[in-house]
């Protein structure tokens, strides 16, 4: 089962295969360069800004990202006798191939470097459930994550949120029957 990234409607997936892609997203920089292009193309000093730091250093990360694959340039631009490059995502969401040599783990990774402290004024929940599924309805489940997730809004003027669902088979032990 494939693992997706960003959500937006089917069809429109970016599938992540090959190591140079997952290397240039498990850099937190690039990472945090993808999610924030995925508000608008940018140029290398508006990401700069954007992320604290330096132009070089957002020029050579970017150039990493275009090199494997997930980032274009989306437009240039004439200015005062120069140009600037805008860059955008290659597509609107990624998905990890089911064969791929990451997996969920690398999703998780992820969240974790961009979640926040909890805030109070400020809905943060995240919940551990196991549950015990045939294969049909872990299918079913899996369909209606995917569903879910391309349902959200996205609204440009709102706070930033993660979601981060996934069904994953668990290592979980079967204890055998009781006895008594």
């Amino acid at each position: 089962m494939a693992t997706i990234l960003d959500s937006c409607p089917m069809g429109d997936d970016q599938v992540l295969s090959e190591p140079r892609q997952f290397k240039a997203l498990g850099h937190a920089l690039r990472h945090r360069m993808l999610v924030a292009l995925r508000q608008r193309p940018a140029t290398f000093a508006q990401l700069a800004t954007a992320l604290g730091a330096a132009k070089g250093t957002i020029g050579y990360h970017v150039k990493i990202l275009e090199r494997a694959g997930l980032v274009r340039v989306a437009y240039v631009r004439q200015v005062r006798g120069g140009t600037e490059q805008y860059y955008e995502p290659t597509s609107p969401r990624l998905r990890i191939a089911a064969d791929a040599p990451v997996g969920g783990g690398f999703l998780v990774k992820a969240a974790l470097t961009e979640m926040l402290p909890p805030d109070e004024a400020a809905p943060d929940v995240t919940i551990l459930r196991h549950v015990r599924l045939t294969t049909a309805q872990a299918h079913a489940l899996a369909a209606s994550l995917e569903q879910f997730a391309g349902d959200l809004p996205d609204q440009p003027t709102g706070e930033p949120y993660g979601v981060l669902l996934s069904l994953y088979r668990a290592d979980i032990p079967a204890l055998p029957a009781d006895p008594g």
